[in-house]
């Protein structure tokens, strides 16, 4: 699984350096990067549950939630370092469905055509997830098709993370 994810991660790099929406230097932000385990274990119930049905959305608030914590990292790392689970408190404010649009209106700030634009481009990356863990040809419900799920899960979050933080200004280059 180790492959795939490598292999999606520079896949979805290579589509959001096409939209101008990532740097080609990757971000590191170990702070960020940390909140990925307790971030996964608090979503993967919801996102497992959705995956069946909506697959691009379960797949899809993935990389805003990333977004959303690097956005938190830029506010007051302080304050949101304390929090172990920083997905629950976003799924709370307007419940699974709506997680996307609390993210966009509440927490980026993005409303109008800049928020449209950024729904469209992850639910792009989202769909491309989805299509490179059905291309794996694994069987539904065995320990293969949940890696591939946590791995995709995980490339959506690193993706997220590193919009956001190009987003803000915080522009990666080669030292």
């Amino acid at each position: 699984m180790e492959d795939f994810a490598t292999t999606m991660l520079a896949d979805l790099h290579r589509f959001l350096i096409g939209h101008d929406a990532v740097d080609e230097h990757l971000p590191q932000c170990p702070d960020v990067e940390a909140k990925w385990p307790p971030v996964a274990e608090a979503y993967l119930p919801d996102g497992i549950r959705e995956f069946a049905d909506y697959p691009v959305a379960s797949l899809g608030w993935m990389m805003f939630i990333g977004m959303a914590i690097a956005k938190f990292w830029d506010l007051d790392w302080e304050k949101y370092a304390l929090v172990d689970d920083l997905y629950t408190p976003l799924r709370d404010k307007r419940g699974f469905d709506n997680l996307d649009e609390y993210i966009l209106d509440e927490v980026l700030d993005l409303h109008g055509d800049a928020a449209e634009a950024l729904q469209n481009l992850v639910g792009d990356c989202a769909e491309r997830t989805k299509r490179a863990i059905f291309r794996l040809d694994i069987e539904p419900g065995t320990v293969e098709a949940f890696k591939a799920y946590v791995a995709g899960l995980q490339c959506m979050y690193q993706m997220g993370m590193a919009m956001q933080l190009k987003a803000m200004g915080y522009h990666m280059v080669k030292a």
